[in-house]
């Protein structure tokens, strides 16, 4: 049975999963989904509209792709347990930078900390570990480290909601801080303490990830940016980003304007992360017997289904199928985009290719809370949003697949 192979895959190799997963679930405290129950906290203290919110985000997040450029791509270089004790203690900080944010300034600059060391650094960690030291279980691997991440989704925004409404949302953030330095950072380090021997992190100039029978060299980033495939491949890419980050950031939006409650949306983001885990569990074995580039058109099909739903249906009962199908959309990205940038282009230099990547969802993350909060200030109906949505995820999934379709036929030498 497939399930069984992650058993003796965790039990071979608890230590590092370990990691894989804390870093995931670490992550959520910079993530939309957490942020997102602070918007409106956040915008009646400082008098922000939903447009100058999303503007914010956008800056702040925009901010964080450019650096994430040159960030990013320092796994590469950095011993990986620095490299992780830097950007756990800078999460660290971050959460308490936005605790004491006392204006716009202030709010843009704990924004773009968040978004750099908690949706983009964290991640980067897990995910590129994972790619880089597990070769015919990468999907699996890539699975679990995932269950982090949906770990957070189903409880953070749900206690983060209640904390709140009991001590108020800048001591939320501090209490987030204290908990990630009890945490994040001694037992990050110990796991790694475990596995240091056994990393190939520093041992990857000469390895090649073997394939279908093929050896994939490993491409430069500037050689990826000259290749066709990329460009294609980029909008559908993108558009999970895009449209998730922009519903989970407006999701309280999306209540009142649907007169759901907020405990209701919120509390079902547990249906949303169960469907992420069971996703990527499932997909985990698909990926490494079918590959990633096969699956990741099929992501953004139930994606559209989410989209539809909420542009055509009023009854509060529709968030379940609404979050199982975001969900589903989630597990398939999280598991085939990060095993999808070795399939391509090799593993040496994984690190700067894959925070090109990052750099990518990052900058659809800041692009569409801010396009959302625009179309609602200027009179669109949260349906009216789906739906545009829905046409842009459908015509870049068929980018995607004609990006993908002759792969077979495609050699790199």
């Amino acid at each position: 049975m497939p399930f069984s192979s992650y058993i003796s895959l965790v039990k071979s190799h608890s230590h590092l999963l370990c990691f894989g997963f804390l870093l995931s679930f670490s992550s959520s405290f910079g993530q939309t989904y957490f942020i997102g129950v602070f918007g409106p906290s956040i915008q009646t203290e400082f008098g922000l509209t939903h447009t100058m919110w999303g503007i914010i985000y956008l800056v702040s997040t925009l901010s964080s792709a450019i650096v994430l450029l040159w960030t990013g791509s320092l796994i590469d270089r950095f011993q990986l347990s620095s490299y992780t004790l830097i950007v756990s203690v800078s999460l660290i900080v971050a959460c308490l930078v936005i605790s004491l944010s006392s204006g716009v300034t202030s709010l843009i600059i704990a924004i773009f900390l968040l978004r750099q060391f908690g949706q983009a650094l964290t991640p980067h960690i897990a995910a590129t570990t994972m790619a880089r030291n597990f070769e015919t279980e990468r999907g699996r691997a890539l699975a679990i480290a995932t269950m982090g991440s949906a770990t957070g989704e189903a409880f953070l925004p749900f206690l983060a909601v209640v904390a709140i409404s009991l001590v108020g949302w800048r001591w939320t953030y501090v209490s987030s801080a204290i908990f990630l330095g009890i945490v994040l950072v001694p037992l990050s380090l110990y796991l790694l303490s475990k596995v240091r021997g056994r990393l190939l992190y520093q041992d990857i100039d000469n390895q090649k990830y073997r394939i279908t029978n093929r050896s994939i060299r490993s491409w430069t980033r500037s050689e990826v940016l000259r290749d066709t495939r990329f460009y294609l491949l980029v909008p559908g890419y993108l558009a999970p980003s895009i449209v998730t980050t922009a519903l989970f950031l407006h999701h309280l939006t999306l209540a009142d304007s649907k007169d759901w409650s907020y405990v209701w949306v919120t509390g079902n983001y547990i249906i949303y992360a169960i469907s992420v885990v069971v996703t990527a569990l499932v997909s985990g074995p698909l990926i490494d017997y079918f590959r990633a580039v096969r699956l990741m058109p099929l992501s953004l099909i139930p994606l559209i289904f989410a989209l539809l739903l909420v542009a055509l249906f009023d009854n509060h009962q529709i968030v379940i199928p609404y979050m199982m199908m975001l969900g589903v959309s989630a597990g398939l990205v999280h598991t085939a985009a990060s095993a999808m940038w070795p399939e391509l282009y090799g593993l040496k230099h994984l690190g700067a290719i894959k925070s090109l990547g990052v750099i990518l969802m990052v900058f659809g993350s800041a692009l569409g809370p801010v396009t959302l909060g625009a179309l609602i200030d200027i009179g669109s109906s949260i349906e009216t949003v789906c739906v545009l949505f829905a046409i842009y995820s459908s015509l870049s999934g068929i980018l995607m697949y004609i990006a993908f379709r002759n792969l077979k036929n495609y050699r790199i030498s």
